[in-house]
């Protein structure tokens, strides 16, 4: 058993004199994921990050871990660690070190590669989406090798590519198939927490369906008082168009064919985390005055996040700014998509519905196009073996004082889908750092110190059940 009191002085001490300076280091790294830095390789953002955790996973003393940087041609770099355990059991933990965009402006003071910290949180992008992963998985290693608490064979996989959908992460793991081995626990730190008082387990993920639809009508802009009335305006068709996926006024989509019956299971476990969080579920999100969320209750407004096909415009081309938009009837409007799925949708006959509902019969023979984006698939976890579900009780309840709580995520993290599929016996442990104001790929995002470090407690605890647990 672990002795907790000694872990938690042990794991703080760490944190404040190792991990919080070298996450520091990391965060002034502008390490964007491919799909925002095209010419990674050239800039080697991603190779000073990845050198980074090299060199601080190197200098730690934990006898017999092995550390990697595995390069394959014209691919991301992955920090892949080995450590052997007792027995011939095998545990596989994940992390990522690619970041997202600046996304500006930041608060006063604050900034995408400026570290700040104020009391309990580092500001910074990437602090807690998910450069923290490798440090707290590490510390949870040390924490068990300096108590002696035996723990299977562990591989980590730190990936450099998770933002841009983890297109090279199937590779690594066809790749390092032989040291990964078949892993009868996979734990993966880049997920949410739906306060900082307790531990989160991800059950479920949602996929996507994106794409850019483009409505042409003109082959150049002409003076729209001239030509409106006559030349139908490529805005409202393409307004029309998204009609065919959603109802406009309440947000819900409207075929069939992208929802799915949510599990009983899934249903109450969101109705136990609608108690646990309250209004504080939709609260935590920056509401101008008077805004409000959608109608229904905070067991809905959950299921809806994480089980219900949603639509949303991310990015618009052929608009131009206010300030520069004269008289003119556009003869284009682009919109990106983006359609959050439910987890057990098949994302790619999701894609290739959306591109035929939106292309079909075009309204005035408008040229209508949508050019598809790689689907990412949504994952829903295997039901808990009883003895994770007694593991990870026992570490919320150790390491927070509260017990856990269990709640799907809206997001996608698309590997995890992948890892499921090639690891089907497996139990999945997914969780993390991103709660209430973290503000993953927005401004302001911020590491909650104390959380990271109680994370870092729990796993080395699941680490330790995992061993002992009955075969």
């Amino acid at each position: 058993m672990i002795d907790v009191e000694r872990a938690r002085r042990a794991i703080a001490g760490w944190w404040e004199s190792s991990i919080l300076p070298a996450l520091a280091e990391y965060i002034a790294i502008p390490c964007k994921s491919p799909h925002f830095d095209p010419h990674w390789a050239a800039n080697g953002h991603l190779d000073r990050a990845v050198a980074l955790a090299e060199r601080w996973c190197r200098a730690q003393p934990i006898d017999g871990l092995r550390v990697e940087v595995v390069r394959l041609p014209g691919r991301t770099p992955v920090l892949f660690l080995e450590l052997e355990g007792r027995g011939d059991d095998a545990v596989l933990l994940y992390g990522h070190l690619d970041k997202q965009p600046e996304m500006e402006p930041w608060a006063e003071g604050l900034g995408p590669w400026r570290p700040v910290r104020r009391g309990d949180r580092l500001y910074g992008r990437g602090a807690a989406d998910d450069g923290y992963a490798v440090f707290a998985t590490v510390a949870a290693l040390r924490s068990l090798r300096e108590q002696d608490v035996p723990h299977a064979r562990c591989t980590v996989v730190i990936e450099a590519c998770e933002e841009s959908s983890s297109y090279d992460l199937p590779f690594y793991i066809d790749h390092l198939r032989a040291r990964i081995g078949s892993p009868s626990l996979v734990v993966c730190l880049d997920s949410g927490c739906g306060n900082y008082e307790q531990l989160w387990c991800t059950t479920s993920l949602r996929g996507i369906a994106a794409g850019l639809l483009r409505v042409e009508v003109l082959s150049q802009g002409v003076h729209s008082g001239d030509a409106s009335g006559v030349v139908p305006s490529s805005f409202r068709i393409a307004r029309a168009l998204l009609s065919r996926l959603e109802d406009e006024r309440t947000g819900a989509v409207r075929p069939p064919a992208f929802h799915a019956p949510i599990p009983p299971e899934r249903s109450a476990q969101a109705e136990a985390a609608a108690r646990v969080l309250g209004p504080g579920h939709w609260s935590r999100f920056p509401f101008v005055g008077g805004a409000v969320p959608l109608a229904g209750t905070d067991t809905e407004r959950v299921l809806n996040r994480t089980w219900r096909p949603f639509l949303e415009v991310t990015g618009a081309e052929g608009l131009p700014a206010p300030a520069g938009a004269g008289n003119v009837l556009r003869p284009a409007t682009a919109l990106k998509l983006s359609l959050r799925l439910p987890p057990s949708i098949d994302a790619a006959a999701a894609t290739r519905r959306m591109g035929e509902l939106l292309e079909a019969d075009p309204p005035h023979g408008a040229h209508v196009h949508f050019e598809p984006e790689d689907p990412a698939a949504g994952w829903d976890a295997p039901a808990l073996a009883p003895w994770l579900s007694t593991s990870l009780e026992r570490a919320s309840r150790s390491w927070f004082g509260r017990q856990a709580m269990f709640m799907g995520e809206g997001g996608t993290i698309p590997f995890m889908a992948m890892l499921g599929a090639r690891f089907p016996a497996a139990q999945f442990a997914i969780t993390g750092v991103l709660g209430p104001g973290a503000n993953a790929h927005g401004p302001d995002e911020f590491l909650h110190v104390p959380t990271a470090e109680r994370l870092t407690g729990c796993v080395a605890q699941i680490l330790a059940d995992h061993h002992a647990r009955p075969r």
